[in-house]
């Protein structure tokens, strides 16, 4: 009976993994084929709904080494009719002197101070109540948001009423390591593929903190954004879906970002975000299961599942280290690859990346140099989420609720490390 549970299990592992990323590529292709490939800006749509006011809010902690370089990008977006609002949320460095100086050279950005730490959340929410803009752009203190973005999002609120907010493309701007360069691949292979085929679907599991737009009406009748939550991207895209908002996801609107280079950096951000994830599935949970969101269903069946893929893996591993101490029982077969697999498992590890690639290459051009860098960057993803996965969940099960979830400073890359200490 163990070694039937233990093949099964094997079994699992492997083929989950597989079956996603082969649902990914699909999901991805369909959506390039049918919504991007060959689609242009309507400009005629937005003067017939006379450029609506936009505000473009900015949380920033600890964004001294990156408020210059982000100010001034969004001071020459082409859209004519947006003011900028930074929100200093404690910062421990000269982040406040530098968004003050800022707020003298250019005329419509506001900056919004907080003697402490209140979390992005609350950053969020307080420039909200203070801007009477209907459209909200949000974006992250190192974010340099495309020229174009802001046309390319309201072109979602203006064709239907029910879109809640609207998701952007993130590009790595970090590129000086190897794991910098994996992560270029990474938004294009994994996270690019997964907002396209859930966009095909018609729900979207999260939008990106780096680069969304809101409906301000939307997030006043969720009660905007919870600031007890870890990621608050995660629990919003729930919120507005589960209030029968429309979540969508422009390709077309680029945000450049920083992304961590050094593992410790990698894991502390996976962390987070597998923390965040779970507290949202758990907050969720009786709505889903026992109300009338059946559309949120194979959302939260996914992350389910690979909460309990995560689980199985460390199982599996756990055996094998015993397996190499201590003679098991010969029925007891360990092997965390099917040996006749192994070539399939290349195969598509390669072609993941090859087609998230060449779908992503009209928004970065560079893209295509980097494939021989994040070939095995599939596998790796699946290897960071169970590690952090197996962490979070513990972690979010038995800690205590309600506590408010505020900024720790991000690590911003190697090549920001080394500008910050000159």
């Amino acid at each position: 009976m163990v070694h039937i549970v233990i093949n099964r299990l094997q079994d699992f592992i492997f083929f989950y993994p597989f079956f996603m990323s082969y649902l990914w590529m699909i999901g991805g292709s369909v959506h390039f084929l049918a919504l991007e490939h060959g689609r242009s800006r309507s400009p005629s749509a937005l003067r017939m709904s006379g450029m609506p006011k936009v505000a473009v809010i900015v949380p920033c902690f600890n964004e001294e080494m990156n408020a210059r370089r982000v100010f001034h990008h969004l001071a020459t977006l082409k859209y004519p009719n947006y003011e900028i609002i930074a929100v200093n949320d404690g910062s421990r460095d000269r982040t406040g002197e530098v968004l003050n100086q800022l707020a003298t050279e250019i005329p419509h950005l506001t900056v919004i101070h907080h003697s402490k730490n209140e979390g992005k959340a609350i950053g969020l929410t307080t420039a909200a109540a203070l801007t009477n803009a209907p459209y909200l752009m949000c974006i992250d203190g190192d974010s340099l948001l495309g020229e174009d973005a802001i046309e390319w999002m309201l072109e979602h609120f203006i064709s239907d009423q029910n879109v809640g907010a609207v998701t952007g493309n993130p590009r790595i701007r970090t590129r000086t390591s190897l794991l910098g360069r994996m992560q270029v691949g990474e938004f294009s292979s994994i996270v690019g593929l997964i907002k396209r085929t859930q966009q095909v679907y018609g729900r979207i599991f999260t939008v990106s903190g780096v680069i969304t737009m809101f409906r301000k009406s939307a997030l006043a009748d969720v009660g905007y954004w919870s600031s007890d939550m870890l990621t608050e991207d995660i629990d919003i895209s729930w919120k507005l879906q589960c209030n029968d908002w429309r979540v969508a996801y422009e390709p077309h609107a680029l945000s450049w970002i920083l992304m961590p280079e050094t593992l410790k950096g990698l894991y502390k951000q996976r962390l987070r975000w597998a923390k965040g994830g779970i507290q949202v599935l758990f907050k969720y949970a009786g709505r889903i299961l026992f109300g009338q969101r059946l559309m949120m269903w194979p959302l939260f069946v996914e992350y389910a599942l690979g909460i309990a893929w995560a689980y199985s893996m460390a199982f599996i591993l756990l055996l094998s280290l015993v397996n190499a101490f201590y003679t098991l029982p010969p029925d007891w077969h360990v092997s965390l690859l099917p040996h006749w697999h192994g070539m399939l498992l290349v195969a598509t590890c390669v072609l993941q990346i090859i087609v998230g690639c060449v779908i992503d290459r009209r928004y970065d051009e560079k893209l295509l140099l980097y494939i021989m860098d994040t070939v095995w960057y599939p596998l790796a993803f699946w290897l960071i989420n169970m590690v952090t996965t197996v962490v979070a969940l513990p972690i979010i099960a038995f800690g205590r609720r309600g506590k408010r979830a505020v900024w720790t400073s991000p690590d911003r890359g190697i090549q920001h490390e080394q500008h910050a200490r000159h």
